[in-house]
């Protein structure tokens, strides 16, 4: 039986799943962001109480079919910008719709009818806070960022970092090392 899991966006989030069907008794196939298999077939009550479960730790069972595949939608941006270095191939909503097998036009339809937002943006965002992520850990140049985030030059990255953040990714960068050695001094 398959189960849909809302809010599960890191790996801490596959361990607490797992943890809770471990507690409550079931076998899972696999357990992955968004998504759960398990052996058993599963009566209301035990989901009720699975539901209860997972709540505690922020995560939520989906029952709604247009949920579940936003959902999926947030969850393959995810695994794309924080969990994968390969560089796409095809644009992305034609990504987007090759891994849900919907057409792009109702999915982004759908997303921005739920969530208030387009995807669009959604992704954006992603994109930018992964890079904060990148310029803080300082392993990467801004040439290899851009490249491992999937934007064309290091100038459309610059431009869409400063319209999101309100600074360039050097400025910002520099706060964040300014902060640092205020930090080193106490």
């Amino acid at each position: 039986m398959k189960l849909y899991i809302k809010n599960m966006v890191c790996l801490r989030c596959v361990m607490v799943v797992k943890e809770e069907l471990n507690k409550l008794g079931y076998h899972y196939i696999s357990v992955v962001l968004g998504e759960a298999e398990v052996i058993e077939d599963i009566s209301a009550g035990q989901h009720e109480q699975l539901r209860t479960a997972l709540l505690k730790s922020g995560l939520e069972l989906m029952d709604d079919k247009k949920s579940i595949l936003i959902q999926k939608i947030k969850n393959v941006i995810i695994e794309l910008v924080h969990h994968s270095e390969d560089p796409l191939t095809v644009n992305f909503s034609e990504y987007l719709s090759q891994q849900l097998h919907y057409d792009y036009t109702y999915l982004a339809n759908l997303f921005s009818e739920v969530q208030g937002t387009t995807i669009e943006k959604f992704l954006i965002a992603h994109k930018i806070e992964r890079v904060k992520e990148l310029l803080v850990y300082n392993e990467l140049n801004l040439t290899e960022i851009a490249y491992r985030m999937h934007y064309s030059s290091v100038a459309h990255l610059s431009a869409q970092f400063k319209k999101v953040t309100g600074l360039t990714p050097s400025h910002f960068k520099q706060l964040k090392d300014k902060r640092r050695s205020m930090l080193d001094e106490m």
